[in-house]
């Protein structure tokens, strides 16, 4: 069984192991961690041939550089327009290539974004907590920091130059015009009518005050209608809590399980790995609908994007490996469409 390995040269800050998550445990003050744009970790996965949810590097603006050792080993890396290289030569974003023994590979933050992943086509080798190993960032808990010098190892490993090239991008990933969809609640009724206007009709924008747990917002003060004393209470990804200063912060991956700010809305699922892309400075504007089309939406989401893992954006690799696999010329008996 071949294996290879990436040896990190250098990694930044909040350069981290991350699976699909670590869901069904909130109710023991765990949150489910995994990455930040979930879309784009499965993409990175499944365009070479991994289960979706399986274990990538999650790479931040900070950027990471490897080195292939061993066998070589085609990789992918998807999210957003960061400037990858191979070996010095730029290879673009959204990305598959097969590195050989030597090669180092580039992962630098470009033009937008705040994420990207680095799958492998194998299995990569961290450590779980709890059957996991997306990292929990406060904790160290999971696969854990990528940092330099480790040796990050890869078995069952694969190359397929065949997968070689550009990945396709889900149209449905973007904002448009900044535009994030929101349910307002559960405690909407308790800020004053001047705080819910501005929230809905003011652009905010991302703070520096920006990493795994949330994301705070520079924007009019959301000022309560009365004093609040609320019990702690659970909190899902993407609620938009207001601390007593009235300064808004979105919730991301490693939230906490309970808090007792108030929380003057949540962010609808499908417009949240939108969100997590976006850069200190960059514009969001909160739109709301209701709860039942929040469903609508994060069910059409979900479908198109099932449909584009299975069909669009594994066609042309489908197609590639059996015109590969098929001799057109020497072998009459056989049938590209047998």
């Amino acid at each position: 069984m071949n294996t290879a390995s990436l040896r990190v040269v250098a990694a930044g800050p909040l350069v981290t192991f991350q699976d699909g998550g670590r869901l069904g445990h909130l109710r023991h003050g765990i949150p489910a961690s995994g990455p930040m744009d979930r879309r784009a970790h499965a993409i990175a996965n499944v365009v070479l041939g991994n289960p979706a949810a399986a274990t990538a590097v999650e790479i931040s603006r900070a950027g990471a550089s490897f080195e292939c050792v061993g066998a070589s080993l085609t990789v992918a890396v998807v999210g957003g327009r960061f400037r990858t290289s191979v070996n010095g030569v730029a290879v673009g974003s959204d990305v598959a290539m097969t590195l050989g023994p030597g090669d180092q590979l580039v992962v630098a933050a470009g033009p937008s974004g705040s994420w990207a992943y680095l799958a492998v086509a194998g299995d990569l080798v961290a450590s779980q907590w709890l059957g996991h190993t997306a990292t929990h960032s406060l904790s160290g808990l999971g696969g854990g920091n990528v940092t330099a010098g480790l040796d990050v190892e890869v078995l069952a490993t694969r190359a397929d130059p065949l997968v070689d090239g550009p990945v396709g991008v889900f149209a449905g990933n973007g904002l448009v015009d900044g535009a994030v969809r929101v349910v307002l609640g559960p405690q909407d009724h308790r800020f004053t009518a001047e705080a819910l206007r501005h929230f809905v009709t003011v652009p905010f924008a991302l703070t520096e005050g920006f990493d795994r747990m949330g994301v705070r917002l520079d924007g009019p003060q959301l000022d309560l209608d009365a004093a609040l004393s609320i019990p702690s209470e659970p909190i899902v990804r993407g609620s938009v809590q207001v601390a007593g200063d009235g300064v808004a912060t979105v919730l991301l991956a490693d939230h906490q399980t309970t808090g007792g700010y108030p929380k003057i809305a949540t962010v609808v699922s499908a417009d949240l790995d939108a969100l997590c892309q976006l850069r200190p400075g960059d514009s969001v504007r909160f739109v709301p609908v209701t709860p039942t089309q929040a469903i609508v939406v994060a069910r059409a989401r979900a479908a198109a994007f099932e449909k584009f893992l299975d069909s669009d954006l594994l066609a042309t690799r489908r197609l590639a490996r059996r015109l590969t696999e098929t001799d057109l010329i020497g072998d009459v008996g056989t049938d590209i469409l047998g």
